[in-house]
């Protein structure tokens, strides 16, 4: 009696292969990578002394915080809000079924690629540049920074809508600005509001270390405990960071079940 196998030669062959081929990509990538391995074995011993010196915090240093905390929660919102009043008009070029044309379609989503092909540290760079160093840096950074990720699910969601409300409406002869405020924004209402939440809950922790290249927040108060070996300090400001992601986390859960 013949046994079952799952694979048969050939293809068990060619699954080892694959295997092998990935090790050595791995391999050849590593060693591209210049890494001094020596630094690496002696890497647990040096963290746990990092470790020590943070703890206990620097409690005292806690009242220096607060104002680059608050600055941080200020860019991420703002950051929010103008990446989605940007993205409106985007997800509605990027959407097969309100865009224009084939041009504006592309435009749609050419803007698309380039928010999100660019890093928020990277904006922030560019935005110092041209506007300076602090949080209007940030704020900007983020805002465009946000504007692929948010028209992109807005697109999404546009595309989804029930096209029968949408041709009832036409059918009373509304015009094209009314079947989109009639038609089309009510169904994507709990969406916009979903994906704004969420988004917002990104960027506070986007926020956190834009100030490590100037562009206000916490992470520059954080950037300058690191210069300073100040290690008591960066282990007060790490813990404020994660408080500040497990609030925003808890609160964008909570909106998003209220809006869903």
């Amino acid at each position: 009696m013949r046994a079952w196998r799952r694979f048969s030669p050939l293809q068990t062959a060619l699954r080892l292969l694959a295997r092998l081929g990935a090790a050595v990509v791995l391999l050849w990538a590593l060693r591209g990578m210049d890494i001094r391995w020596e630094f690496v074995s002696d890497s647990p011993a040096q963290m746990g002394d990092l470790l020590g010196r943070m703890f206990p915090p620097d409690w005292a240093f806690a009242g220096e915080v607060v104002d680059p905390l608050v600055q941080t929660i200020n860019i991420a919102t703002v950051g929010t809000i103008l990446a989605v009043l940007l993205s409106i008009p985007v997800a509605f070029l990027a959407a097969r079924n309100t865009t224009f044309n084939r041009a504006t379609y592309a435009l749609g989503r050419l803007v698309m690629s380039v928010s999100r092909s660019v890093d928020s540290l990277i904006w922030a760079l560019i935005f110092i540049i041209v506007v300076g160093p602090g949080s209007l840096a940030g704020a900007l950074a983020v805002g465009v920074r946000s504007i692929g990720f948010v028209s992109k699910l807005f697109a999404e969601g546009i595309e989804e809508i029930d096209r029968g409300q949408v041709e009832a409406i036409v059918a009373t002869g509304a015009g094209r600005f009314k079947v989109l405020l009639y038609g089309i924004v009510p169904q994507i209402r709990p969406v916009f509001a979903g994906v704004c939440i969420y988004r917002w809950d990104i960027n506070i922790r986007e926020s956190t270390v834009l100030g490590i290249v100037g562009a206000g927040g916490i992470g520059f108060v954080l950037n300058t405990a690191i210069l300073g070996l100040e290690w008591s300090r960066v282990g007060l400001i790490l813990l404020v960071i994660l408080g500040v992601v497990v609030v925003s986390e808890a609160l964008s859960a909570y909106f998003r079940k209220r809006v869903a």
